[in-house]
């Protein structure tokens, strides 16, 4: 069976898509030809961005809903919001994320709330979402689920310790879950290495330098790099489940 370059017809949502890395992979579903939807935070200044940046995607029929991760609540209203303006789901990718620098050797800064927090937003908000769309994307009969996860979940390296276990945590939960929904829906992970967006606090363009400087392909990521990887998880990738596709530049070799 092939899979075609076109996404005519389908239906994509991408959860987190007035992030950077959310953005970049809406536009390139758009371009081939599949009708989007991208979620956001109520009344933040991404909603403005995630319903202006609608008019840029090319074809109709695209949208943007307000949705939290984090409220399980906020997911069934999104599904039920999906369900009856296009009546079916094919696609469903999972890039919210939310991290805080905190250096790992200071043990007392990664308090309780900033774990329970990075967990809720991280791995349980994606989990909660998958839980809530798996019966849509089942219906559809070739489903895809794509979660973006990072090169932090196997080096231990990242933003903080907690941050790292999340990450190693949507990994382990890529596996599990293809396993499981197989065959009606594939489940595949996206793992960057340094992504040039604003996604990390604090971080800017000299440290993409220093970081590009380390990588072998010499240069960070872009969030198109990423959304790249993401859409041939869609086009080309269409014998793979359960796999974890690294997008660093060589960064973790």
């Amino acid at each position: 069976m092939s899979y075609p370059i076109s996404l005519a017809g389908k239906v994509a949502l991408v959860i987190g898509g007035s992030g950077g890395i959310g953005i970049a992979t809406a536009r390139c579903f758009a371009k081939s030809g599949a009708q989007v939807v991208i979620t956001h935070r109520e009344g933040s200044e991404k909603a403005r961005q995630a319903h202006d940046l609608l008019s840029t995607f090319k074809g109709e029929g695209h949208s943007a809903v307000a949705a939290d991760v984090a409220d399980t609540k906020s997911l069934i209203v999104l599904r039920d919001n999906v369900l009856a303006k296009y009546g079916r789901l094919d696609i469903l990718v999972n890039s919210a994320g939310f991290t805080k620098p905190v250096p790992h050797t200071d043990l007392d800064a990664l308090n309780d709330d900033l774990i329970d927090r990075m967990f809720a937003v991280n791995w349980r908000g994606q989990f909660a979402a998958i839980r809530t769309f798996v019966p849509l994307l089942k219906a559809s009969g070739n489903g895809l689920i794509v979660s973006v996860s990072s090169i932090a979940g196997s080096t231990g390296v990242g933003s903080s310790i907690a941050y790292c276990a999340t990450k190693a945590g949507i990994d382990v939960m890529t596996k599990s879950l293809a396993r499981v929904l197989a065959p009606e829906i594939r489940v595949l992970g996206v793992s960057p290495g340094v992504v040039d967006t604003g996604f990390v606090p604090g971080r800017g363009a000299d440290f993409n330098a220093k970081a590009g400087a380390t990588t072998p392909l010499k240069r960070v990521a872009t969030a198109d790099d990423v959304a790249q990887a993401i859409l041939a998880c869609a086009t080309h990738l269409g014998f793979s489940t359960g796999a974890n596709i690294v997008v660093d530049g060589g960064r973790s070799l």
